[in-house]
């Protein structure tokens, strides 16, 4: 008789030195369901994930799959057991052909041909089962963000997964590439497939799944059947407490341009090119920036920050040319012109992994003078610095000697827009704000830089999760391949709209 279990988790536990991440965790997934996991940044989620993947060697507890206690030493054990992951980051090579992609390390055959015919014949069953339809012999670089998400599932199906974790699985997508995502879950669990579905956007567990489990600060705290919860109980459940808006939008006056680009061109990643960008940010304004990832919004925040050079077209900040072809003014004169950045990508450009919590505080800020004279720095006045940022922005552990790099995803981003609006920058330019953070965290980040707009301060946001954008935004501007297709009030935008312009269709400024 099979299992009713699909996964189990008993008292799973695992410590990194002093923090204890899992603490006796709890899980029970039913097979053939999907199965929802959420709790705030460090309540312990990935480090949960990461032992059920074999990735991680648990402390304590046991791992049970249909019922047979696991020890996972690997990644391929857990594979071996019917376990499959899609990590948040895909884990492609994109010259790789989707068909090369999806056998690379399972190609079961020395003549490559021989195996990739045979891996041919049995993707085709898979396909036409769950409705795929990839290109096979496409190179992955080709393909959109949804397509290539695709792909993995297709390739933990294509070797034996009974069990699929999806963690964050929405981050990029666009909302009709979400539509399709959800449709796909729900197909395989039609076909008797266990899918495990992490997300911080909870209206997406309420869509998609059948029960869910919360985590708060490493322990199992409620297991609900979503049909008998709510988006309000289960972030009160995460945080311990109502999750509340703090703060009001105000109405502002006509104001000038705090950022004003005009027929701005730049080379681009990838082949791409930022092709004659005009936009204009206004003090006490939050111009958003929508569009799939890769469209150009990296390269919009680079060359404003002035970490690209551009080819054609000004940059102004105020009276003041920052950008154009003879001129990139370089960050640490933007930041003492009243220019703060948040990066998009934190581990790449925003912090420093080695380097300790208390230094990541003050990173590009260190020459300031009230973090150094000749060249030596006040470490007290850091150490001060940096616990008032742990305090105010409730960053875990409170442990500013840690690296970095030990801290969780979300946790790492509370600490860098600390250090990014303390100086009350007159511009924010700011990436990604909420990416991989909680739901409290973010009502918290939404209200920092409502306040900052109400202030009369100008910002510019990019992110790839339109509800953000709608609920901060003054304006939204959506590009798609490295152009600005067209620009919405908020009140004229909706998620239905937005999409199709991300998808390029072109659209009047409003």
């Amino acid at each position: 008789m099979t299992n009713a279990f699909a996964i189990e988790a008993k008292a799973l536990s695992k410590s990194f030195g002093e923090v204890k991440a899992n603490d006796a965790i709890m899980l029970k997934v039913p097979a053939g369901t999907v199965h929802g996991i959420v709790g705030e940044n460090g309540a312990g989620k990935s480090t949960l994930l990461k032992m059920l993947f074999g990735l991680y060697r648990p402390d304590g507890g046991d791992i049970l799959i249909s019922g047979q206690a696991q020890h996972f030493a690997s990644p391929s054990d857990a594979m071996a057991a019917g376990v499959g992951m899609v990590h948040q980051h895909f884990m492609l090579v994109e010259p790789f052909t989707v068909l090369e992609n999806i056998i690379l390390g399972a190609e079961g055959s020395a003549k490559l041909e021989n195996a990739k015919e045979a891996a041919r014949a049995k993707l085709l069953i898979l396909e036409e089962q769950f409705g795929f339809n990839l290109p096979l012999d496409t190179p992955v670089e080709k393909l959109s963000v949804g397509v290539r998400q695709r792909v993995e599932i297709l390739k933990a199906l294509y070797r034996g997964a009974e069990i699929l974790i999806l963690d964050e699985p929405t981050a990029v997508l666009t909302p009709q590439e979400c539509e399709q995502l959800f449709e796909l879950v729900k197909q395989l669990r039609c076909q008797g497939k266990t899918v495990l579905f992490v997300t911080h956007k909870l209206h997406e567990i309420i869509a998609v799944t059948d029960d869910v489990t919360v985590i708060r600060a490493g322990k199992t705290v409620a297991e609900r059947k979503t049909a008998d919860t709510n988006s309000e109980e289960l972030a009160e459940l995460m945080v311990g407490a109502k999750v509340v808006r703090a703060t009001s939008r105000q109405v502002n006056a006509a104001a000038t341009a705090r950022l004003r680009l005009k027929d701005v061109t730049a080379e681009g990643e990838h082949g791409l090119r930022l092709k004659n960008i005009n936009l204009d940010v206004f003090d006490g304004e939050v111009l958003g920036i929508a569009g799939v990832a890769g469209n150009g919004q990296t390269e919009l925040m680079e060359v404003i920050t002035g970490l690209r050079a551009v080819d054609g077209g000004k940059v102004w900040m105020g009276v003041d040319v920052i950008a154009d072809k003879g001129t990139v003014t370089d960050p640490i004169s933007l930041r003492r012109m009243g220019m703060a950045h948040v990066a998009e990508d934190r581990l790449k450009t925003g912090v420093v992994e080695s380097m300790s919590a208390r230094e990541n505080a003050i990173l590009g800020y260190q020459r300031e003078p009230d973090f150094s004279a000749r060249g030596i720095l006040k470490l007290k006045a850091i150490a001060k610095k940096a616990a008032g940022y742990f305090e105010s922005q409730d960053v875990r552990p409170r442990n500013p000697d840690l690296p970095i790099g030990s801290f969780s995803g979300g946790n790492q981003q509370k600490l860098v827009i600390a250090r990014e609006i303390a100086r009350d920058p007159d511009l924010l330019i700011i990436g990604q704000p909420t990416r991989g953070v909680d739901i409290g965290a973010v009502t918290k980040i939404h209200d920092q830089i409502t306040e900052l707009r109400n202030a009369g301060k100008a910002i510019l946001v990019v992110s790839a999760d339109l509800d953000e954008l709608l609920a901060i935004s003054d304006r939204i501007a959506v590009m798609c391949e490295g152009e600005v297709v067209g620009t919405l009030k908020v009140e004229d935008a909706t998620e239905m709209k937005l999409g199709l312009m991300m998808a390029g269709d072109k659209r009047e400024a409003s």
